[in-house]
C-alpha cells in the first residue's frame, strides 16, 4: 500500500490558477500509475486525469482537457494537477489515487490507494 496526501487546495477566484501535489511514501512511486480524481458536494467522484508510470501516457476528462495539466516527478515521488482559468463549477474535493497496474485507468475503482483530499473552492 502507498500513502498519499494532497496539498495545495483552497480558495481562489474564478479564472485563477492552482497547482496541487500529492506526494506519496511507503512503495515505489514509479511503480504506479497516479491519478486524480474530485468530488462536488451532491455529486459522485469523477475522474480528472491519470498518467503511466513513466509519465509517457496522460488522460483527461473531456471537460478538462487545455485546462488542467497532469504532471509527475519520480525522484521526488509527487505527482501534480495544474489547474488554469479556474471555473466555479471546478469546486470539490480533489483526491489523489494510485494503482499498482501498468494500465492508466479512468475508472476509481481501479486505483486502491487513496488520498485524503484537498478542498478547492472557486469564487466568482
Amino acid at each position: 500500500q502507498v500513502q498519499l496526501v494532497e496539498s495545495g487546495g483552497g480558495l481562489v477566484q474564478a479564472g485563477d490558477s492552482l497547482r496541487l501535489s500529492c506526494a506519496a511514501s511507503g512503495r515505489i512511486f514509479s511503480n504506479y500509475v497516479m491519478a486524480w480524481f474530485r468530488q462536488a458536494p451532491g455529486k459522485d467522484r469523477e475522474f480528472v486525469a491519470a498518467i503511466g508510470r513513466s509519465a509517457g501516457t496522460t488522460f483527461y476528462a473531456d471537460s478538462l482537457k487545455g485546462r488542467f495539466t497532469i504532471t509527475r516527478d519520480n525522484a521526488k515521488n509527487t505527482q501534480y494537477l495544474q489547474m488554469n482559468s479556474l471555473k466555479l463549477e471546478d469546486t470539490a474535493v480533489y483526491y489523489c489515487a494510485a494503482s499498482s497496474g501498468t494500465l492508466v485507468w479512468r475508472t476509481n475503482s481501479r486505483y486502491a490507494d487513496w488520498g485524503q483530499g484537498t478542498q478547492v473552492t472557486v469564487s466568482s
